[in-house]
């Protein structure tokens, strides 16, 4: 990955603390829109997407330069027709019966070579797409998760979308331009065949048109620049409006957040309409050399022919020609600014691809056996989302086999960090992660990921069937492994009540539930998925007291015959653990069940005895400042 993405946000943390969520919807500008006309090295990368189907765009290209060949040839043999058949001698009747039939040929071959590129480029450049596609999926999957911490959802989107459309439309494009560049040369050659001085005559319209270019294209380009991102400015905002849509009616904003809107939509109507006036201005200009250059051929052609100078037939091709002259060149002028944005579009997409991986499997990685005994043990660990300010701190602590051990301590802590590190979503940068006696480094992620389920504060479901969302991870669990699982856990009660039951398709990430019902569905998923080690990361947080209890019941059923890591900020939820840890800035600052820990009076009993709740109801000046403010 590229040293530019790396450093895309500008709010990683230097405080040690883990990175918000990355959310759609950011207001900053995308990325440039144009690049370099050509660039060698992401031209070979896309190659390589491109090589499989080599053949195809050989195909394609034959196809082309026929269709480009017989441009060229009706204009010549029309102008035959007209100078040697229009005769009532034999010889002009074999000659229009000639010129007959090779027109016949050249509209066949132009319509055969025309219906292979379309069907053939169309083909390819959506075979390549795919590819692309897949592989950036593929990738994405796999990277570690300092990178999606560190990259917005929303510009990961516009790449998987926009900038692959953007090669879409230069694959589909380039091979065209190929012909159009033949075509080009084809009529200037032809044209100075048939007669020089006409030719050369004729020609004198390209200063024009080139100048125009030059004044045109760098204005065109700015006014290109400014509607896209406009665009991603008002989008930004959209996204963003949506997503806090409850909030925006529970506080009565809609007009103000409309007016707000609607100046970001005005902006990027007029840029847009800025970007419409350059974009339809080369129209009329080129239709305008156009006519000059017939009017020429009109004039001065007409002349010679009266003077016997020039062949009439010649003249009509000169016409024919012309009207095609400045297709190409019209058509190469769009290409530039297409190969521009598609060489800007590939640089991203080879930077995506480009992500390292930074959690990968040892070369000689183990498997961890179905039947570990389920210990866990932290030997002295050090992290730190930057390394320069670690959130973890020479942290010990073991979980034997099926115990129940709960974290707590104040939000920062480093409680959800300890258990990142158990599922290796991070590596640490000193110490040991040990899972029944191995080093998490040294195993298989695929088997680390099977005996390791976790269910996480706000349950992540899936737009998909009830049965589907609950054996997301076991694929191959029956309706009857669902059902068992659901109500083990309490769920089969609330399921059963839904439109279609188990087949009830949810709405977008479960929105149609409540937050217990979704986390009943986890702790489901999680009860089918049969791992040795559950880690709950404030499961029973933001819920209601009832749900709390419906919870708490399936928490005895998913923790049986498990070693079970439970992040809590409710004191009263972990009271039963085998083992209570009490980490504070990054530190274990005292471990042992309820009774000992208010046996010691440290700092978990100073709140029990206090009634304090929760970690986080602790007054800045600690408990002292906090009995003083009851008192």
């Amino acid at each position: 990955m590229s040293e530019e993405l790396e450093v895309e946000r500008g709010d990683i943390r230097d405080n040690g603390r883990r990175p918000p969520r990355a959310v759609v919807g950011s207001h900053r500008i995308e990325e440039e829109m144009f690049g370099r006309v050509f660039d060698r090295n992401i031209v070979m990368r896309i190659w390589e997407f491109v090589r499989p189907y080599k053949r195809l765009l050989f195909i394609s290209i034959i196809a082309v330069l026929v269709f480009t060949g017989t441009q060229l040839a009706i204009p010549l043999i029309i102008s035959y027709a007209i100078d040697n058949g229009l005769t009532a001698d034999a010889a002009g009747q074999t000659a229009l019966r000639t010129a007959m039939i090779a027109f016949v040929i050249a509209t066949g071959l132009n319509y055969g070579s025309t219906w292979v590129q379309e069907s053939v480029v169309g083909k390819a450049a959506e075979n390549v797409l795919f590819d692309i596609r897949t592989a950036m999926f593929s990738h994405l999957q796999d990277v570690s998760l300092s990178f999606m911490d560190k990259t917005e959802v929303g510009r990961l989107m516009s790449r998987l979308q926009g900038d692959v459309n953007a090669m879409q439309e230069f694959l589909e494009t380039s091979v065209l331009s190929v012909g159009d560049i033949v075509l080009l040369f084809g009529i200037i050659i032809s044209m100075l065949w048939l007669n020089v001085p006409l030719g050369l005559l004729t020609l004198c319209v390209l200063p024009v048109l080139f100048l125009v270019r030059i004044v045109w294209l760098p204005r065109a380009r700015t006014a290109f620049m400014a509607a896209h991102e406009a665009n991603s400015v008002t989008n930004g905002a959209l996204a963003e409006a949506i997503h806090g849509v409850r909030t925006v009616q529970s506080m009565d904003r809609q007009s103000i957040n409309f007016d707000l809107y609607n100046d970001k939509a005005l902006a990027t109507l007029h840029a847009h309409r800025t970007a419409s006036k350059f974009a339809q201005v080369m129209v009329p200009i080129v239709d305008s050399l156009t006519g000059i250059a017939m009017a020429v051929v009109v004039v001065v052609g007409g002349t010679m022919v009266l003077g016997q100078q020039l062949e009439v037939g010649v003249m009509v091709a000169f016409l024919f020609y012309i009207q095609r002259f400045f297709d190409p060149i019209r058509s190469l002028t769009m290409q530039y600014s297409v190969m521009q944005r598609a060489m800007a579009s590939g640089q991203r997409l080879i930077d995506v691809l480009d992500v390292r991986v930074d959690i990968k499997d040892a070369p000689n990685a183990v498997d961890l056996p179905h039947d570990m005994d389920g210990a866990v043990e932290f030997r002295d660990v050090t992290f730190g989302y930057n390394p320069a300010n670690p959130v973890l701190k020479n942290v010990s602590f073991k979980v034997n086999p099926g115990e129940t051990v709960a974290l707590v301590g104040p939000t920062g802590s480093g409680k959800s960090s300890a258990m990142s590190l158990l599922k290796r979503f991070y590596d640490v940068q000193d110490g040991q992660v040990l899972v029944s006696g191995h080093d998490v480094r040294d195993v298989s992620q695929n088997s680390l990921g099977r005996e390791i389920a976790m269910v996480l504060q706000e349950p992540y479901l899936f737009s998909g069937t009830v049965i589907e969302n609950i054996r997301f991870n076991k694929t191959d669990a029956t309706k009857q492994d669902v059902i068992a699982a659901a109500k083990a856990v309490g769920a089969h009660d609330f399921i059963v009540t839904l439109p279609e039951g188990y087949e009830t398709v949810m709405g977008e990430r479960g929105g149609a539930l409540s937050l217990g019902q979704r986390q009943l569905i986890s702790f489901a998923r999680a009860l089918i998925a049969d791992a040795r080690i559950l880690v709950l990361d404030e499961a029973t947080a933001s819920i209601d007291s009832y749900t709390e209890m419906l919870i708490q019941k399936a928490l005895v059923t998913l923790l049986t015959g498990r070693t079970g890591l439970v992040i809590a900020h409710r004191l009263a939820t972990i009271r039963n653990a085998d083992k209570i840890i009490v980490l504070q800035a990054g530190e274990v600052l005292e471990q042992g069940n309820h009774d000992q820990l208010m046996a010691h009076n440290g700092l978990y009993a100073q709140l029990n005895n206090v009634n304090y709740s929760s970690f986080d109801d602790l007054p800045d000046g600690g408990i002292d400042a906090g009995e003083t403010q009851k008192s």
